[in-house]
């Protein structure tokens, strides 16, 4: 038996989802095309993007397509600054310590080659971003402020952010505000319109979806320069032939994701606080990271557990198998400490016992039995082996 722990780097997709995809690969034409073929692919996409519109509560023209929630995330902080900052007088961009690397390194990249001044706003020790924090960062920064940037449930620890009270700040102080909704679609009610942000970053893997489709929701009241030029497809900000397929198994995703909320919301939190408990039992000194109750994201359990790499707990847990995640699964596969986990004050010595457990919309009680079953001896041994050094070997 193969247990899957890790639906927070990418979930399996449903079956009505893969029926829904294949059956649009095979249909002919492209959507910019004016003859019958094409129309019927436009056809298919405009309803493709009504149906996500539906879901996340914005019109459908504002929903832009993109290849994943990376391509989403660049495309907001990187069109966001370059149109608010086209005369240099608003060079600061304000987010929250422990945001996806997606966002992290697209800020480093404008700081690196556009000049763009980083105003990071810290966590407290469940990984949540204080309002209050949040108004004094860009009061500091007045004028000069292009734009924020918040994660709004956090992909590690699994905080969910208090998205409308941040928005009211940004709207407050006229600063365009994007959330990296990636890992909330499907685990949260959102509606776009209500929360008021100018931007919100999606991806359809999270939720039983293909890989390499995401969205941008750009509202109509956004200015941003586009990221790829070409045909002028999705109101000129986005070109490129539009991929009908995605778009069309993103939206039944989306539909399936959002009529089972409730439901899902009640049996992962249960799977979810079963498995907390269960660690605990185990081992009393393992320390649960980020926000508790409905705080948290519904599948998220993270822990750290003192005297052992994280690392280790993950490959030994593999060889019986269950797959678990350290952190984020977009790091290219490289070890590293969690920059959330320190973003939140947990030591570099703690940190390196950290292992996250995320549930999914196949996940249930057995998967949870396996893993408790597992961890006791995977634990023994990896606190055998201690910490590895991660310094890089030296050639002999």
């Amino acid at each position: 038996m193969v247990v899957y722990l890790d639906n927070a780097a990418t979930t399996p997709l449903e079956p009505e989802v893969l029926a829904a995809y294949t059956a649009a690969l095979a249909v002919v034409g492209n959507p910019a095309s004016i003859h019958g073929h094409g129309q019927r692919a436009k056809r298919m996409l405009e309803e493709s993007r009504e149906g996500l519109a539906e879901v996340v509560g914005c019109e459908p023209v504002e929903v832009v397509f993109t290849s994943g929630g990376t391509e989403a995330i660049n495309f907001a902080l990187k069109g966001l600054y370059w149109a608010r900052n086209r005369d240099g007088a608003r060079p600061a961009i304000a987010f929250p310590a422990g945001e996806h690397h997606a966002t992290t390194d697209s800020l480093e990249w404008l700081e690196q080659h556009e000049d763009a001044e980083l105003i990071e706003i810290a966590l407290d020790e469940q990984a949540r971003v204080a309002p209050g924090a949040f108004r004094d960062a860009l009061e500091r920064t007045g004028e000069r402020m292009a734009l924020a940037t918040v994660i709004w449930a956090n992909n590690e620890v699994g905080t969910i952010q208090p998205v409308s009270e941040l928005s009211a700040v940004a709207q407050e102080h006229g600063v365009p505000l994007h959330l990296d909704a990636v890992g909330a679609l499907g685990a949260v009610p959102i509606d776009f319109e209500a929360v008021g942000a100018a931007a919100m970053s999606l991806s359809a893997h999270k939720i039983g979806g293909p890989v390499g489709v995401g969205a941008l929701v750009l509202s109509r009241g956004a200015t941003v320069v586009p990221l790829l030029h070409g045909g002028g497809q999705q109101r000129r900000v986005r070109s490129g032939t539009q991929d009908v397929a995605g778009a069309v198994a993103f939206a039944t995703a989306a539909r399936l994701a959002q009529d089972r909320l409730e439901a899902d919301r009640v049996r992962m939190t249960a799977l979810r606080e079963r498995l907390i408990a269960g660690v605990l039992e185990i081992d009393p000194s393992a320390v649960l990271r980020g926000a508790s109750g409905s705080a948290r994201l519904p599948g998220n359990a993270h822990f750290t557990f003192p005297g052992c790499d994280g690392d280790s707990l993950l490959f030994l847990l593999d060889m019986a198998g269950v797959s678990v995640s350290t952190g984020s699964a977009c790091t290219a596969g490289v070890s590293e400490l969690s920059h959330v986990l320190l973003g939140m004050g947990v030591s570099e010595s703690d940190a390196r016992g950290a292992l996250r457990m995320t549930l999914g919309h196949s996940s249930d009680d057995t998967d949870v039995d396996a893993f408790l079953s597992a961890l006791p001896t995977a634990l023994e041994q990896a606190r055998r082996a201690g910490h590895s050094s991660r310094r890089p070997l030296l050639g002999r």
